[in-house]
């Protein structure tokens, strides 16, 4: 009996990594708290769970006053009520700091457990030629060398996320900085299809080329945009599964890199700083809607 035993635990050893190998990929959803727009963490922190997702991220005003709210609250209460609520925090949404400021929030968001930073690129993008702005990608790399070794030295990734007005804003501009940080701990990219070409193609192709550099994925799509007021249901087509996007290729592209790194489903509403819904529970119900058309097509 002894060595029967014995013979059903080495067969229970070999076949755990197997099975675990064998679990099946899906999206890792966290929560922008922005979604909310300026509701209280008391009101957005019970939503968490209910949407999919196992953390939170928050962010400052216009879009949200979370970021603001923490401060206020003091990372003991804000920690007691992540724990409440068994929510995770991932990170922050620092715009108004910029990639250059971020020396205190990586400190801060090292304490709480958290492991990125989104913001976006800086320096020279208007009116530049391709060569001058590969050169613009490559100079804004290295001024951030040391922001992302102090990142990397708290656990922490800065995520340059690609947007209008901003140096990271085409697919070229994307590619290069990917190649620049390659091998840079501590420096990644935010990607965010809203901001792109609504071409499924390039958009799978830029998740490919980028790869392990993935800090965070946006499910968000352009739709009617979000720059000026429209019927909510216009709007909402930023949202996956309202809009026009294809997202198969883009799931594809994000399982074939093995991204488990956070996906935030996302859109912006108009006003900023509004719930995407006129109540919290509704915003849940759209992001639910929009985390099982994702999940449907995997």
């Amino acid at each position: 009996m002894k060595r029967r035993r014995f013979l059903q635990s080495l067969t229970a050893l070999a076949a755990a990594p197997a099975c675990a190998a064998a679990a099946p990929w899906r999206l890792n959803y966290m929560l922008a708290s922005s979604m909310y727009g300026s509701l209280p963490l008391a009101e957005i922190l019970p939503e968490v769970k209910k949407g999919g997702a196992t953390a939170i991220e928050l962010w400052p005003k216009k879009h949200g006053t979370q970021r603001e709210e923490l401060d206020a609250l003091g990372l003991e209460k804000f920690t007691a009520m992540l724990k409440q609520h068994e929510v995770g925090f991932g990170g922050t949404t620092r715009y108004d700091l910029g990639p250059f400021k971020l020396t205190e929030e990586v400190r801060l968001v090292k304490q709480l457990g958290g492991s990125f930073i989104v913001t976006g690129g800086a320096g020279e993008w208007k009116n530049l030629t391709p060569q001058q702005l590969k050169a613009s990608v490559a100079d804004f790399v290295e001024k951030m060398k040391p922001h992302a070794a102090h990142a990397a030295e708290n656990g922490v990734s800065i995520g340059i996320e690609n947007h209008v007005n901003n140096l990271i804003d085409t697919p070229d501009s994307l590619r290069w900085l990917a190649d620049g940080i390659r091998d840079l701990p501590g420096i990644g990219i935010a990607l965010a299809p809203y901001h792109l070409p609504q071409d499924t193609a390039l958009l799978a192709d830029l998740i490919r080329h980028i790869d392990q550099k993935m800090t965070l994925f946006y499910a968000w799509e352009h739709g009617k945009g979000c720059m000026k007021p429209m019927p909510k249901n216009e709007e909402l087509e930023q949202m996956p599964g309202r809009g026009p996007l294809d997202w198969k290729p883009l799931l594809s592209a994000l399982k074939a890199v093995n991204f488990t790194g956070p996906t935030e489903i996302f859109m912006h509403p108009t006003p900023r700083g509004i719930p995407i819904m006129p109540t919290a529970a509704e915003s849940t119900a759209e992001i639910i809607r929009a985390k099982n058309h994702l999940d449907s097509l995997l």
